[in-house]
């Protein structure tokens, strides 16, 4: 093996450039020759393709997003794409790919190492949503878990100043993760994540509740992809039956992505940044490497993508002490 590329693809997540840095600068350790390809699978296929080296990622680990670039490819789900993308590869002389993504990404390097058996992949989790399967933490649910909590307790701030409730809508479209800690650090009165059914008639009673102890505010956090609808349809749902009279709505959205790394995000990224070289070294391949505890774990991408995370029970039972 003589040369490795770098890219990231799907959603953006902080922390995706400190694990560029640690892959480009544990290559070159290794006496191995690095590149980055812009824009995920699409540019792999458009053989956009930069050589990388330690001077060209330095600065970098404290910027949000991903300074290659990311994107979601079509074209690298059919047969065509894919063998643009391996002689684009052999073009360059790459001999194995780190992959930083979640599900999409893992799913479309299994598909490309089955076709094209002579190029090594391995991947690193890098998803703010913190669902992947073998990992205790992906690269940037630290950074968006914080962006979650700084913000509601602003919301909090002003809705005890005119006795509000609000209601909180984060990222979360299957997993409720950030929901389920964010609510829990900023003392909301309510918590609705995918992963468990909203009961509509006990929302209502727990809202009542909540007015009735004269708490002042109301904070409700709910995933996006809670099943009972998204924040303003709950809202119409639960306005004339509660005794608060002023609602307002919340959508974080992408302010989540953004930002700077906490040093936790820095930290992970960069540690599986070398992981991830250091197992292609090894010969490895067709693995995620994530964190469990204090170890490095190593996680088939079958498995990564067939699974998912399950939320904490703890964290679950403290929910149902805490709220209202």
């Amino acid at each position: 093996m003589k040369k490795i590329a770098v890219l990231t693809s799907g959603g953006d997540s902080p922390g995706m450039n400190a694990c560029i840095r640690a892959i480009v600068r544990t290559a070159q350790y290794h006496n191995l020759a690095a590149v980055g390809i812009r824009r995920g699978y699409q540019g792999l296929i458009e053989n956009d393709i930069i050589e990388l080296d330690a001077r060209m990622v330095g600065g970098i680990i404290s910027k949000g997003g991903t300074v290659l670039g990311t994107a979601r490819s079509k074209d690298f789900m059919t047969v065509d794409g894919r063998k643009k993308a391996y002689e684009n590869l052999k073009k360059h002389g790459i001999d194995a790919i780190v992959a930083c993504g979640g599900d999409g990404t893992f799913t479309g390097a299994t598909v490309f190492m089955k076709e094209y058996i002579d190029i090594a992949i391995v991947g690193t989790p890098s998803t703010i949503d913190n669902d992947l399967y073998g990992t205790d933490y992906t690269i940037g649910y630290d950074t968006a878990l914080n962006t979650a909590m700084e913000a509601i307790d602003k919301i909090r701030d002003t809705a005890d100043a005119h006795n509000r409730l609000f209601f909180v809508e984060v990222m979360g479209r299957d997993a409720g993760f950030i929901a389920l800690r964010s609510g829990i650090a900023t003392g909301a009165e309510a918590i609705l994540v995918p992963e468990i059914r909203t009961v509509k008639e006990e929302l209502i009673e727990d809202l009542k509740k909540s007015y009735e102890l004269k708490n002042g505010s109301c904070i409700v956090v709910m995933a996006e992809g809670d099943d009972a609808g998204h924040a303003y349809q709950l809202v119409e749902m639960v306005r004339g039956k509660i005794p608060y009279e002023d609602i307002r709505v919340v959508v974080l959205g992408h302010i989540q992505r953004g930002g700077s790394p906490s040093c936790f995000d820095r930290v992970l990224a960069s540690r599986l940044g070398i992981a991830a070289v250091e197992a292609l070294v090894k010969g490895k391949k067709g693995i995620m490497l994530g964190q469990n505890g204090l170890k490095i774990t190593e996680v088939p991408f079958e498995k990564a993508i067939k699974h998912h995370q399950e939320l904490s029970p703890y964290l679950v039972a403290m929910m149902e002490v805490l709220t209202v």
